[in-house]
């Protein structure tokens, strides 16, 4: 089983202009591509997991949802760093449209789509690592058992609701200098060095609190 990377898509991949669900909405953010080749360097699978109340609020459809995808997926493997999955949640407990409204784990803060997403894949969730620029995405990697908690885009009350130990970065572009920094792990056998992902981060500045 191996470590992944696991990333949160507006406000991380993208841009978030709200309920994006069109080609032209997209504005794929500085650093998510070094990000992604950074995490295919160390032999991490992509998984995105991403919360689409848009859908159950019935603003676009999921057709319309896995058509973007696909074309954002497509885009990651041109850039050199496939997906290896996807996982959404269109339900919302208060706003979603009939059947859509009902708590489901699956939504952030739940960890449902990471664990969900580890038993698809075969992950080690003991050793992989959440980015994310709500709270809630590091409140669902946390509730999943993932190490490394990775916060960007510099909101200071996110920061502030963030889970103990969240390491807290202004940029996507600083989180791919963050992992581009760790050493790779060790062949199988060997011992793990210090700053492999599962082990603890490299010094920095710190939160206190499928296609």
């Amino acid at each position: 089983m191996r470590p992944a990377l696991f990333l949160d898509r507006d406000g991380v991949v993208n841009a978030d202009r709200g309920y994006v669900h069109r080609i032209e909405q997209v504005e794929f953010l500085p650093g998510i591509f070094a990000l992604a080749r950074a995490a295919r360097a160390r032999d991490m699978p992509i998984v995105i997991v991403t919360n689409q109340s848009g859908i159950g609020r019935g603003l676009y459809s999921e057709a319309d949802f896995a058509a973007l995808m696909q074309w954002m997926a497509a885009r990651f493997a041109t850039e050199g760093a496939p997906l290896t999955g996807v996982e959404h949640c269109p339900d919302h407990p208060v706003h979603g449209l009939g059947s859509y409204r009902r708590e489901n784990d699956r939504r952030k803060p739940g960890p449902g789509m990471l664990r969900d997403a580890a038993a698809r894949h075969g992950l080690a969730l003991g050793r992989s690592v959440m980015v994310g620029d709500h709270a809630t995405d590091m409140l669902a990697g946390q509730r999943a058992g993932l190490p490394f908690l990775v916060l960007v885009g510099g909101d200071a009350a996110e920061a502030a609701a963030a889970p103990p130990g969240t390491l807290a970065l202004p940029s996507v572009a600083a989180a791919a200098a963050w992992l581009e920094g760790l050493r790779p792990a060790t062949p199988a056998g060997g011992a793990a060095p210090a700053s492999e992902p599962g082990r603890a981060p490299l010094p920095g500045p710190r939160c206190e609190f499928g296609l």
